[in-house]
């Protein structure tokens, strides 16, 4: 069984919308909120902060920039790691991004979780970015892009030419603290060409889901890993999902009242094609922290190691604090 770890999700957008659906409206995204929400996470012994890499996002379409953000964290904070879930390939030129990761990592002494992704297409276009439109294309340049990273963090002056990047004799320093680089983490479930990428460039992988269908992707990972002579346990496997949690049944429903005023549309109604809470609590950490610790030695008995979770209560903390006092102990 893996060691279990916790990070919390940062909701640096507001309200539900699209593929993210994480918490109820606020009149406006707080950042000193968001920065003593960090701080408390921290001190209750939460092992990492994530935030998500998007320009448009909210029921608004408002959120902060991500690398922006993380900037401020890590002088905001002394302990916690700082992640990225995921970083968008399309928007930063990789030997740019390797250039900033790195003077992220040495600023905040060695924090950085570096997780990247192939990205998407339709805020590509709102922003005049780049657009290809195959999932597989994206796939290939988030691998090359990887090679262009890993290069410049650990040679001193890494030429390359690909099909879509090239440098030649880059200098990137300072390096990374952590050596040989900080942890890079891929997203996503595609079994032939995402999950194969994770055994060739990664050190830790993230979905979600249900512990079934988690299972099936650790397994189809664990095939990639074989074929390439890599150790499948030398990947870390991470969970990404929402918890909704109370210390009674009366509590919950009270919580599930309040976001459904806050979120008309909200997602639970809409859930799996109109399945609506059980669906939700079929792939999420739903219910009394009993429950939910049962939930999560489910998902730990099948290799995951690190939860990264969106508190579907926030911006108020009760999930948070309630989450730290009796469920994370049980896993220290």
């Amino acid at each position: 069984m893996a060691k279990v770890r916790f990070g919390w999700a940062m909701p640096t957008f507001a309200g539900a919308h699209g593929t993210h659906f994480d918490v109820p409206c606020w009149e406006g995204i707080d950042y000193p909120h968001l920065k003593e929400s960090v701080q408390l996470c921290e001190r209750l012994g939460f092992d990492s902060v994530w935030l998500c890499d998007h320009v448009i996002s909210g029921v608004r379409r408002e959120i902060f920039e991500c690398w922006t953000t993380l900037s401020a964290l890590a002088s905001a904070t002394e302990r916690i790691r700082l992640g990225t879930l995921v970083l968008c390939n399309a928007f930063r030129y990789p030997a740019m991004l390797a250039k900033m990761a790195a003077t992220l990592d040495v600023i905040s002494r060695g924090r950085l979780d570096f997780g990247y992704g192939a990205g998407y297409v339709r805020e590509n276009v709102a922003y005049g970015l780049p657009v290809v439109e195959s999932a597989a294309e994206r796939i290939h340049m988030m691998e090359e892009g990887l090679e262009v990273i890993r290069r410049m963090w650990t040679e001193a002056r890494p030429s390359f030419k690909g099909k879509y990047y090239e440098v030649y004799e880059a200098v990137c320093e300072p390096k990374p603290l952590q050596k040989p680089h900080p942890p890079i983490w891929i997203g996503g479930g595609g079994e032939k060409l995402l999950l194969r990428a994770v055994a060739r460039y990664a050190d830790g992988w993230n979905w979600g889901g249900s512990i079934g269908g988690m299972g099936r992707k650790i397994e189809a990972l664990r095939r990639h890993c074989e074929k390439m002579g890599r150790s499948f346990d030398e990947v870390a496997k991470s969970w990404d999902g929402h918890v909704l949690i109370a210390k009674d049944q009366d509590r919950l429903r009270a919580i599930l009242r309040k976001i459904e005023a806050l979120n008309p549309n909200y997602a639970f109604k809409t859930w799996d094609e109109g399945q609506g809470l059980e669906a939700f609590k079929a792939t999420n950490l739903y219910g009394t922290p009993e429950e939910v610790v049962e939930r999560i030695w489910g998902y730990a008995d099948i290799g995951v190691g690190l939860f990264t979770i969106w508190f579907l209560d926030y911006p108020s903390r009760e999930g948070i604090e309630l989450f730290a006092e009796r469920v994370m102990p049980l896993f220290s």
